[in-house]
C-alpha cells in the first residue's frame, strides 16, 4: 500500500521549519493519541504521525527523503518500516506538555514520560460556595462569615511533608527515572516519575506526624467576607487565595461565593431595575392624585396622572439597585392596577349609575368597535 506524504500527513509545506514541524506533531499527537482519541482509526493516524514526524525531525532523514522519497529507506535505512526509529528521540515532543492542557498535567501519559514530573508547583483546587442571601442584602452589600473545611499547609513541616531533607538517591534530585521502553512503534527512551520521591527530587530523614507527609493538613475556619452592593442570582464573587493550599510549594486555591438572592414580598427585580405592583383606586385613576409609594430607599409620594389605566408605568429616576461594576443606579417602575371595587353603598352606587352616561365618543378605541358593529 502506498504510503502518504509525510509532509501531506503533518499538514506542513515542504518549506516548514523544524519548530513548524514539531508544532504540526504536537498537534496531532493531540488529536489523534489513541488514550484520548475516540475516532475509529485514531491508533492509524496517530502512527502516520510518528513516522513522518520521525523522518522529518532529522535533518539527514529529511534530505533523503526530499530526494527519494519513501524509497529512500525502503532498504532499512530509516529502521525498516520505520520500526525502530533510529535516532528520533521521543524525549524531544514533551507529551506531558502536550496533554498537560486537557488532563490537569498529569506527570506523563501512557507509555510517554513527561519532562514535568510531579514536583512542579500546582496550585490548589479552588472551591464553589452557596450563599443565600436577602433581597435588601443583595442590594445594599452586607458582611458574611462564612465556615469552611480546607486543607492548609502543614506548619510543622512548612507544607514539605517531612523533616531533615536531602537529595533523592534514586533519581539524583531529578524527580524522574529514564528507562527505555519497548513498544509497538520500536525502542524508545522514557521518562517517569520517581517512585522513591514521588517525583520531588526530595526525600526525608524522618516523616511529618503531624500531616503524615501530605504536607497538609484540614482545619476547619472561618472567612468574614465583605459582599458588594448589587449583587443578583447567579453573579459570582472570586476571594483570591483563600482556598485549598497548593501542592509542592505551589499557591493557595481560591474560593468562589455564587449567590442566590431570594424574592422580596413587593419588590421584583430586573437587571438593575426594580418594579412594583401598585393598586390604585378608580377615582384617583380617573382624576388622579398623589399616592404614597414604598421604595427601598422608603417611602415617596408620586403624582398619579388623571385618566390613568391599568399597566400603565411610572418611573422613578436613580430609585432602583446600584451596578455592582460601576455603582450606576437602575430606576424604579410603578406599575398602576386600578381596583374595581365588589361592594358599594347606595350613594357610591348612584354615582356610578351617573358616570354609566358618560359619553365615549371621544375614545379612538371605543370609536373602532362602533364602526365594526
Amino acid at each position: 500500500m502506498n504510503k502518504k506524504d509525510y509532509y501531506e500527513v503533518l499538514g506542513v509545506s515542504k518549506t516548514a521549519s523544524q519548530d513548524e514541524i514539531k508544532s504540526a506533531f504536537r498537534k496531532l499527537a493531540k488529536k489523534y493519541h489513541p488514550d484520548v482519541s475516540k475516532e475509529p482509526d485514531a491508533a492509524e493516524k496517530f502512527k502516520e504521525a510518528q513516522e513522518a514526524y520521525a523522518v522529518l525531525s532529522d535533518e539527514n532523514k529529511r534530505k533523503q527523503y526530499d530526494q527519494f522519497g519513501h524509497a529512500a529507506f525502503s532498504g532499512g535505512a530509516a529502521g525498516g518500516s520505520y520500526g525502530g526509529f533510529s535516532g528520533f528521540d521521543f524525549d524531544d515532543i514533551d507529551f506531558g506538555d502536550i496533554f498537560d492542557g486537557m488532563f490537569g498535567g498529569f506527570s506523563s501519559f501512557g507509555s510517554f514520560g513527561g519532562r514535568r514530573g510531579s514536583a512542579r508547583k500546582q496550585k490548589g483546587p479552588d472551591h464553589v460556595i452557596q450563599i443565600d442571601l436577602d433581597f435588601e442584602d443583595a442590594v445594599f452589600g452586607c458582611k458574611k462569615t462564612i465556615n469552611l473545611t480546607l486543607n492548609e499547609k502543614c506548619a510543622d513541616c512548612n507544607g514539605l511533608g517531612g523533616h531533615g531533607s536531602r537529595t533523592c538517591d534514586k533519581c539524583h534530585g531529578s524527580g524522574t527515572i529514564t528507562s527505555q521502553q519497548q513498544t509497538l512503534f520500536g525502542a524508545f527512551m522514557a521518562k517517569t516519575t520517581c517512585d522513591k520521591c514521588g517525583g520531588s527530587g526530595t526525600i526525608f530523614e524522618d516523616t511529618c506526624s503531624t500531616c503524615r507527609g501530605t504536607g497538609r493538613v484540614k482545619k476547619n475556619k472561618d472567612i468574614e467576607v465583605t459582599i458588594p452592593a448589587g449583587v443578583d442570582t447567579g453573579v459570582q464573587l472570586r476571594i483570591s487565595g483563600k482556598g485549598e493550599a497548593g501542592v509542592n510549594g505551589g499557591p493557595n486555591g481560591d474560593i468562589y461565593l455564587e449567590f442566590h438572592v431570594r424574592k422580596h414580598p413587593i419588590f421584583e427585580r430586573e437587571d438593575n431595575d426594580i418594579y412594583l405592583d401598585m393598586p390604585i383606586t378608580i377615582t384617583d385613576a380617573v382624576l388622579g392624585g398623589k399616592i404614597e409609594v414604598p421604595t427601598l430607599y422608603g417611602t415617596v409620594k408620586v403624582s398619579v396622572p388623571a385618566g390613568s389605566l391599568s399597566g400603565d408605568k411610572l418611573r422613578l429616576k436613580g430609585k432602583g439597585v446600584a451596578d455592582v461594576n460601576n455603582g450606576r443606579k437602575g430606576d424604579m417602575y410603578i406599575v398602576l392596577n386600578v381596583i374595581t371595587p365588589k361592594k358599594l353603598s347606595r350613594d357610591q352606587k348612584k354615582l356610578f349609575e351617573s358616570l354609566a352616561k358618560t359619553d365615549l365618543d371621544d375614545s379612538k378605541e371605543f370609536d373602532k368597535i362602533k364602526k365594526y358593529l
